[in-house]
């Protein structure tokens, strides 16, 4: 790729840059004072671990709306190895505890506005949030009720904001294959309404592809994206067994394919977008240094990138950050970084007349002109004939993706 230089008065602003966020878990994504705020009104203690997060602010938010957490309660990212059992389950149960704050439909409006305006201030135009509904359930009367509500406060946080919202119900891959068929049959419901893919999440080491295989051929029955972790915690077969036996049209993580090389290609010709996160993959242990996150290996690869913040209140990075990253650690320039920026559009399920408007924003942000950036597209503007979103090619054609047939989420949402 040709290399552009920076502007005169230096870098552009990786925050105007419009972007897609296609790998973003629902309570991962509150802000630490909010968590604060919801435990003290519901009488919910926190570890300090959670407690100290966003004391003295994340990158670049002077109001804290991304903190960083460690486990041990110090100010700082999360390095907890979740690579071994132990860790994860701390993993696990920090993120239980900040999911039990929400309470009600008011804790659930003002997540979802809060996650809008944040998404907004990091050049996010378009988002698609990963939401497993099982754990809120019982408190706002089944499962149905909470689609309802997320997606009602969707709508209103996107005419407030500017951001297109979509959602991503999400199975766990530690429960009874029977409860993703139940997710799977809910999802494919509310198709062409707001929900636009199906997930897998949660533990890739546990639990195999293959035995979530009809909960996924019922979301792809109803035109949904299939969209399962694979290739973070496991390696490269797990990226396989989710193209296989899910039918994966993008991968969330992915990052691990890039210790096989003949899978990398396949992801590259079949053009099935990898959810790179890269604030979460050290914080996690996936790699030790961000300088191992193989980001630039993918890209020069020709897979697809669509960076992600995974779960920002735990890792203390938003979506912005993610791209500073790619600059500051990768050496990814201005030209770069719009490609990135477009991977994540191309591989959205963002109405197509939307797609090509946020496209041409990134042109002029790279231009150096004005970003136009005020669209408030409709969730539910996407196709309901039965057919599945269609993702762009790098080329610029329009293709299914992953497959012949068909199509192409993280820790429980």
């Amino acid at each position: 790729m040709e290399r552009v230089p920076e502007t005169v008065s230096g870098p552009r602003d990786v925050r105007a840059l419009p972007k897609a966020h296609l790998h973003l878990h629902f309570t991962g994504a509150m802000r630490p004072a909010t968590l604060r705020e919801l435990a003290d009104k519901h009488g919910v203690r926190l570890p300090d671990a959670l407690a100290a997060a966003g004391a003295s602010g994340g990158p670049g938010s002077p109001d804290g709306s991304a903190g960083a957490l460690r486990a041990d309660g110090r100010d700082g990212p999360v390095r907890m190895r979740a690579t071994d059992a132990r860790g994860w389950f701390r993993f696990q149960r920090l993120y239980d505890i900040a999911r039990s704050v929400l309470r009600d439909e008011d804790d659930f409006r003002r997540l979802i506005l809060e996650i809008a305006e944040d998404e907004r201030r990091d050049g996010s135009r378009w988002l698609e949030i990963q939401v497993d509904p099982t754990s809120y359930a019982p408190r706002l009367g089944g499962l149905v009720p909470v689609v309802e509500l997320v997606l009602d406060a969707a709508r209103d946080a996107s005419a407030r904001t500017g951001v297109g919202i979509a959602l991503l119900i999400a199975a766990n891959r530690t429960r009874h294959p029977l409860d993703a068929r139940t997710l799977a049959r809910l999802a494919a419901r509310y198709a062409g309404r707001g929900v636009v893919g199906f997930g897998l999440s949660n533990d890739e080491r546990r639990g195999l592809a293959r035995d979530f295989d009809r909960a996924f051929a019922i979301a792809r029955g109803a035109g949904l994206l299939s969209c399962p972790h694979g290739g973070e915690l496991a390696g490269p077969e797990s990226v396989r067994a989710c193209l296989r036996d899910l039918r994966a049209d993008r991968i969330g993580h992915g990052v691990r394919v890039a210790e096989d090389e003949a899978l990398m290609a396949e992801l590259a010709d079949r053009q099935v977008v990898c959810e790179v996160c890269p604030a979460s993959n050290v914080a996690l242990g996936v790699y030790e240094e961000p300088e191992q996150v193989p980001l630039r290996r993918l890209f020069e690869a020709g897979v697809p990138v669509a960076l992600g913040a995974d779960d920002p209140l735990l890792f203390g990075s938003r979506l912005a950050d993610q791209y500073a990253l790619a600059r500051r650690v990768h050496g990814f320039d201005d030209a770069e970084l719009a490609e990135l920026a477009r991977q994540s559009l191309r591989g959205s399920t963002a109405p197509e007349d939307v797609r090509k408007a946020l496209l041409a924003d990134v042109d002029a942000w790279l231009a150096g002109g004005a970003v136009a950036g005020d669209r408030a597209p409709r969730i539910g503007a996407q196709r309901t004939d039965g057919q599945r979103p269609r993702a762009q090619r790098a080329d610029g054609q329009e293709a299914l993706t992953a497959g012949a047939a068909g199509h192409r989420d993280g820790p429980p949402a």
